[in-house]
Parts: C-alpha cells; structure tokens; sequence
C-alpha cells in the first residue's frame, strides 16, 4: 500500500511509540485487571498497522524488525513452555509457578511467574498474526 496523507503519515509516527508502551501497560496489568496479553498484542499490532496506513506495509514490516511467523513462532514456544513448565515441576499441565516479588521502589512489587510468561507468548501471537493479516489486507486492496 503507498502512502497517500502527510497527515496520516504524521499521525502513525506520534502515536506508534505511546500505543507500543500502552500495550506493555495492557500486557502486565492484564493479570490482576482487564487486560493481558491478547488485548496487549492487539494494541501493539494497532501500532505497526498505523505505521503501514501511514508509510506502507513494508515500513509496517520493517517496524516488527522481525518476520511475523518469527513472532508467532516465538510466542508459541512461550507459551507452550510456560504450560509445560508447571507439568515438570508439579506435575500438573498450566501449573503456575512465581518468583519472589521484586520491590521496585516507587512503583510497588513485580510479580514474574509462568502465567506472565504465558500471556507474553500469547502477545507475541496476537501482534504476529493480527499485524500479518492486515498488511495482507492492506497489500491486497490496492
């Protein structure tokens, strides 16, 4: 697709950096609150496909830095290690597992355990596939 709006082109450029932070918000809050890692994925495959409306799909491309089957196969073994890990270790398949939480002074304590891992793997799904279809669509209807 060929970029056609200076303002577009603009506006993908200011807001690709605040939707790619929002979604890292949405991922990590995504446990105790709406949230997590699809609704993450989501907002960060937005912002690639704004840079693509803005700038074309091969800049939208160029953004993953990776190819988007490496994201979806990357979230893959995430998540699949993160529901294998609880049966190694308890014995049961989607076991959770957490580490001691980490004081971060000023922001409170960070919980790391299996089910973030999980909802990473789940993330990098969503941006991979979501971002891949819609520059399919995007190169297609030109």
């Amino acid at each position: 697709m060929k970029p056609d709006s200076q303002i577009l082109m603009q506006t993908a450029r200011v807001l690709f950096w605040p939707l790619v932070i929002l979604s890292f918000v949405a991922y990590y809050r995504g446990h105790q609150l709406p949230g997590g890692g699809f609704i993450g994925g989501l907002l960060a495959a937005a912002a690639f496909v704004l840079i693509a409306l803005g700038e074309g799909t091969a800049a939208g491309r160029k953004r993953l830095v990776l190819a988007t089957p490496t994201w979806v196969a990357i979230g893959l073994l995430l998540a699949g290690s993160a529901a294998l890990a609880g049966m190694f270790t308890r014995g049961v398949f989607f076991a959770p597992l957490w580490l001691e939480p980490i004081a971060l002074p000023g922001l409170g304590s960070l919980h790391l355990g299996s089910p973030m891992l999980f909802d990473a793997g789940v993330y990098l799904v969503v941006v991979g596939f979501t971002s891949e279809a819609l520059f399919r669509w995007l190169e297609e209807s030109e």
